[in-house]
């Protein structure tokens, strides 16, 4: 049971071992789709499911430390690159940018599955969020994989949107209540991680098969994590530049700066970040498909500029009452 605090939404204890359900219906879902995997790739997320299934049950019943989370996380994403699979990291000619070597294909692989684990984990804040943008992403991710006929990934894409579309029915309830807890924001978040490398790793005939050009293919994947990326980069440049944790808990996410200054509920914001990362997808994969790699460029720095500036400006009161407090502590200090 999730206990409130002052900086909770809810009032009373509410379950937070919905997750559990997403990784029983995974397994489960192995047995059917298994005739699918070419490639053997069941094997290379098994470990990873299990370690962070145990280690987010157990944050979820006796809070852990960021460090042995952290920890798990890595471990877990050296158990995914170690298949031959991941090994290769191509950004198809990205700034310029082919396939990589093995020793950074590796770095680079660990450093998208943690930060992505941690993205979905950080935006699971309000009701309906963490659940809303992962089945927008596991949906688009699914179709790309059906293009390119990878129908094993494309089958775990449909497990894992009617697992939160199941779950979504709870965590909006008024009554019946429950939480995904980090055991369901870790599984998911390894999973789209999975997933994305898995992307970089098409061989050329598979990459040829998706209806834009392979070199804008980092600029779709992108738009598809766009949510929980720029909510995550954000926030830790803030908690750094105010000499905070980057790991601590604040009210600075882009969930909460939508509820506070508009004053709507959980269902509203959900659903209205979630709208926006469908439009970015739908704006930036027709952009792919249409115009030039220098353009799209221009088109996405333009984009996310406006939703710097935009957060900035619902956030300003915010950031300077805090910078404020902590310009004053060494003064306070001193009068002490």
């Amino acid at each position: 049971m999730d206990s409130p605090t002052e900086r909770s939404s809810h009032s009373i204890p509410t379950p937070n071992l919905g997750g559990a359900a997403f990784f029983i219906a995974l397994f489960m879902s192995f047995y059917f789709i298994e005739g699918y995997d070419n490639s053997n790739l069941i094997m290379s997320i098994i470990p990873g499911l299990i370690i962070l299934f145990i280690v987010g049950l157990k944050d979820d019943l006796v809070i852990l430390s960021p460090v042995t989370k952290l920890s798990a996380q890595v471990v877990s994403a050296l158990f995914l690159v170690w298949h031959e699979s991941f090994r290769a990291i191509n950004l198809y000619g990205f700034m310029g940018f082919e396939g990589l070597s093995l020793f950074t294909s590796t770095i680079l692989a660990v450093v998208i599955t943690v930060t992505i684990i941690n993205a979905v984990n950080l935006i699971d804040g309000i009701d309906g969020l963490a659940s809303t943008v992962s089945i927008i992403i596991m949906s688009v991710l699914g179709w790309l994989f059906f293009l390119v006929q990878d129908y094993f990934l494309s089958l775990i894409c449909a497990v894992m949107v009617g697992s939160l579309l199941a779950f979504l029915r709870y965590n909006l309830s008024t009554d019946k209540k429950i939480f995904m807890g980090d055991t369901g924001s870790m599984i998911l978040g390894f999973l789209i991680s999975f997933l994305v490398i898995r992307l970089f790793n098409l061989d050329s005939n598979s990459i040829q098969l998706l209806p834009f050009q392979e070199q804008n293919l980092p600029y779709v994947v992108t738009a598809i994590l766009i949510i929980p990326i720029f909510d995550t980069i954000r926030v830790f440049f803030i908690r750094i530049m105010l000499k905070k944790n980057p790991f601590s808990a604040d009210r600075n996410h882009i969930h909460h700066l939508i509820i506070d200054y508009y004053e709507v509920s959980h269902r509203r914001t959900s659903f209205i970040i979630g709208v926006t990362n469908f439009l970015v997808i739908i704006l930036f994969s027709y952009l792919a498909m249409t115009t030039t790699k220098w353009e799209l460029m221009i088109a996405f720095t333009l984009v996310i500029l406006s939703a710097v500036i935009y957060f900035y400006a619902l956030n300003k009161p915010k950031l300077l009452r805090s910078l404020r407090i902590y310009l004053q502590k060494p003064f306070i200090r001193v009068n002490e």
